[in-house]
């Protein structure tokens, strides 16, 4: 005996516009930090030894792509699903 599937719920989700600037700031905060100081803690007996300004070259061209395409996608689908859920 086959139980029939449970109705689906047919409404469209809510669309959610793109963040506001203060939501993108917090957003990237969020990322860069964290990012930042794992980098520093996994790297700073390595970058100890260079020049201040070769350090945030190799601290900055690693985190960048971390956040911006590790990080930031999630935080995107994470503000998406909090909205959603709040305005359902």
């Amino acid at each position: 005996m086959t139980v029939p599937p449970e109705p689906r719920d047919t409404r469209p989700a809510p669309k959610v516009g793109p963040p506001t600037k203060h939501q993108l700031a917090l957003m990237i905060w969020v990322a860069v930090f964290p990012t930042l100081t794992a980098l520093n803690l996994l790297l700073g007996d390595w970058l100890g030894g260079l020049d201040t300004v070769l350090r945030t070259f190799v601290l900055a061209t690693t985190a960048v792509p971390i956040v911006i395409y590790g990080l930031m996608p999630q935080l995107h689908r994470v503000r998406i699903r909090l909205l959603s859920r709040a305005t359902t």
